[in-house]
């Protein structure tokens, strides 16, 4: 069951969103806070706590306009640590979805809020949560959904994983699954097997690379049939990271 905090700057919308998100089922305990401040120290005892410890935090239900720091300035801080909260923004704006979907939140809901509106959120950020912890799912291996079956993909068998949205398509030699788990969190759980980012867009197994090609400042990589573009922030280490893996 999720553990949530919830941050809206005006007590009456925080009560209500409070109120819905308790009779969620799918929701342990949520908390609130009426300031970007608040939120921030009660995150970081969360962070320190660790994903197991008592004062752990699954999702943040974050409004955008808030006195002092927005909820996007928060959703950027929070980018910077290694394994944050999941993030739903809750806002009367429309304008900002760009934004808050750049930052990677699992979803954006607008006020007023309705009830069956926020439990799809719930149930977003639910999926995200668990999708890696199936019962019996061996850790060497992803679940992914086909046709209400659930299947398991061995993780060695992934070439490369593109980002889509806010889920991630994972690419085999022979066929393609699509997920419900950014790109960001695949990133953290499987650099130790040995994926690294070459770009926004893309996380590739260092050993499923067959070309590294560089012509007139860009840079690609090969990967069996699919040509892709290396980012210039990625290029340099990705280059020390073959070179490293080679030499081993």
């Amino acid at each position: 069951m999720l553990r949530v905090l919830a941050v809206d700057d005006e007590e009456p919308a925080l009560g209500e969103l409070l109120y819905l998100l308790r009779s969620d089922p799918r929701v342990r305990s949520a908390e609130g806070a009426t300031a970007a401040t608040e939120a921030l120290r009660r995150i970081g005892r969360a962070l320190e706590a660790g994903p197991d410890g008592e004062d752990a935090i699954d999702v943040v239900f974050l409004d955008i306009h808030m006195a002092g720091l927005t909820g996007l300035d928060v959703a950027r801080l929070l980018a910077g640590f290694a394994r944050p909260p999941l993030i739903v923004f809750v806002t009367a704006h429309e304008g900002f979805a760009v934004q808050a979907f750049d930052l990677e939140a699992v979803d954006y809901v607008l006020k007023p809020v309705r009830g069956e509106r926020l439990a799809e959120a719930v149930r977003r950020v639910h999926e995200q949560v668990h999708a890696s912890t199936v019962p019996g799912a061996p850790t060497d291996q992803i679940p992914v959904e086909l046709g209400g079956v659930t299947r398991f993909v061995p993780i060695g068998d992934i070439a490369y994983v593109e980002a889509q949205g806010d889920y991630a398509r994972l690419h085999t030699a022979d066929a393609s699954h699509l997920v419900r788990i950014p790109l960001s969190t695949l990133e953290e759980r499987w650099a130790a097997r040995g994926f690294v980012r070459i770009h926004r867009s893309h996380l590739v197994a260092l050993d499923r690379i067959d070309e590294l090609r560089m012509d007139g400042g860009a840079t690609t990589v090969r990967v069996g049939t699919a040509e892709l573009a290396v980012s210039r922030r990625h290029a340099r280490q990705l280059r020390d990271l073959l070179m490293r893996h080679v030499r081993g």
